[in-house]
């Protein structure tokens, strides 16, 4: 089973260009000796899944500045030691705390007296206590029309929001995307605050960002889907409803966080970097399995096959478990500034967060130079492909930071499976992650470890000015503006400084 899916072909070795062709051949054998005992590692049994069980289901949903959160540091630090492997925690700066207590809601009019459930979403102000109570409205979409058909009436109101049925990792990006425009109109008309019609079947609830974050002066949620559809029908109608909200929030300054990274140096190069990353961080509706346990526990699998193995990469790998990627990826941001001065030598950084869906390829972050060696890479899995690398820069996880600072950078494309309709949300459990898929997915995290580290291929580290050009000719501005992330890269607190190119590549 396990030759018939992992092909055995060459990765480059540094060694080559000083050897003899019958030496070279010998380091060939040797290269893809191991990478085939690496990759095939993964469909045995190892601790992987343990891992997943115990993550998820004794420290649970992880939310940053949450007490599980700090519990889930010692969680991987331990995983990490017990495997033999180098790890530690570095701080970095959060810039405010915020966990929500509890939320509720009462709709009332004449005749009408119900408690829909709702979900305060991040960085929601809290209502005073007892609640606060306002007229709500509907705006349909939240259209510029529906805006200016609502005119004076939306100041001091709560308006509903109407939302599609998600279906698919491709709705999910487009409530995102809709979600900041919305929220931009409801703010310049004074709102009270935004109630978005819950989009998940069932009446799941599951937590959005407010997509200006912190800055948020408002109290916002999301109301269970038959619930607020029943509020929009009543309005609809012409029946005057009013809404009250009570939301309790914890919130605070900004406090210190932590980001595990395990380490294995590398063997010949050790200042040349490979980082492979998954964040530790999740929401709290649930326990976290798809978004993110799932890759952390895989990322600590490649670690700890690689040391049980005995394979000494020619650079350093870290696998580098984020927190602080929910409330705007602040701990690989944080990553890139305290290690600014190794940046240059950080030949890749990927980002494995979206489940447990197969791994089809890998946005390569509109460097084209990069997709050939991610097929390279690739190689020693390509029968669990195939696997198509989309040239195009993505922001949302934690290869964004390393992209603003020109270091190449991949995310792993991977099937929706089950990701879109349990993201952020109460049912993002256990029993969502499919088993197998996970280990094939390990896998191909590992061929891509691998084959970074020891090829000689190094792709150069990108100028301010190379980054001003990819935000200038692809969506990359607009995505960063509807992820709240663009004022931060304008005014240089967050991406590389200077224009100067690092130089040419070398091979």
């Amino acid at each position: 089973m396990v030759s018939s899916l992992l092909s055995l072909s060459l990765l480059g070795s540094p060694a080559l260009a000083a050897e003899s062709p019958k030496a070279a051949a010998k380091s060939s054998e040797a290269a893809r000796a191991e990478a085939a005992r690496l990759t095939s590692a993964f469909l045995g049994d190892t601790p992987l899944l343990r891992d997943l069980q115990s993550l998820v289901d004794e420290v649970g949903g992880r939310a940053t500045g949450s007490p599980a959160n700090l519990r889930s540091v010692d969680w991987a630090l331990a995983r990490f030691r017990e495997a033999g492997v180098e790890a530690r925690k570095e701080a970095f700066q959060m810039p405010g705390l915020w966990l929500e207590r509890s939320a509720s809601a009462s709709v009332r009019g004449a005749g009408v007296d119900y408690s829909p459930r709702i979900a305060a979403m991040p960085f929601s102000t809290a209502t005073p206590k007892g609640g606060m109570t306002a007229p709500l409205l509907d705006v349909g979409k939240g259209t510029e029309k529906d805006f200016q058909a609502l005119g004076q009436k939306a100041k001091g109101a709560f308006l509903l929001v109407d939302t599609a049925e998600l279906k698919d990792v491709d709705g999910l990006f487009r409530e995102y995307a809709e979600a900041a425009e919305i929220e931009q109109r409801a703010f310049a008309a004074g709102v009270a605050g935004v109630v978005y019609v819950g989009s998940r079947p069932n009446n799941l609830l599951y937590r959005h960002n407010v997509s200006v974050g912190l800055r948020n002066t408002r109290p916002m949620m999301v109301m269970e889907r038959d619930g607020a559809l029943r509020a929009q029908r009543l309005l609809r109608v012409g029946k005057a409803l009013t809404l009250t909200a009570d939301i309790d929030v914890q919130s605070g300054p900004a406090y210190e966080s932590y980001n595990v990274i395990g380490e294995i140096r590398g063997s010949t190069r050790p200042d040349e970097v490979v980082v492979l990353g998954a964040h530790l961080d999740s929401w709290d509706l649930g326990t976290g399995a798809l978004d993110n346990g799932a890759n952390v526990v895989a990322l600590i699998d490649v670690a700890r096959q690689m040391k049980r193995l005995g394979i000494k990469p020619a650079r350093t790998v870290r696998f580098a478990l984020w927190n602080g990627e929910e409330q705007g990826m602040y701990g690989s941001a944080g990553y890139t500034q305290s290690h600014e001065a190794e940046l240059d030598k950080h030949v890749m950084a990927a980002s494995f967060d979206i489940g447990c869906g197969r791994i089809t390829g890998f946005f390569t972050g509109g460097r084209p130079e990069l997709p050939p060696l991610v097929d390279r890479a690739l190689e020693p899995v390509k029968g669990l492909g195939p696997f198509t690398q989309v040239d195009v820069p993505l922001v949302g996880t934690d290869n964004f930071d390393f992209m603003l600072h020109g270091v190449p950078n991949l995310v792993a494309n991977q099937e929706p499976a089950l990701y879109g309709p349990n993201y952020h949300a109460r049912s993002d459990e256990l029993d969502k992650c499919d088993p197998q898929q996970l280990r094939l997915n390990t896998a191909i995290a590992a061929a891509i470890a691998y084959g970074f580290a020891q090829m000689d291929a190094k792709l150069p580290r990108q100028s301010r000015a190379q980054v001003e050009e990819l935000v200038r000719t692809t969506d990359l501005g607009q995505q960063m503006k509807s992820s709240g992330q663009y004022d931060d890269w304008m005014s240089g607190k967050r991406g590389r400084k200077g224009n100067t190119s690092s130089g040419p590549a070398t091979r």
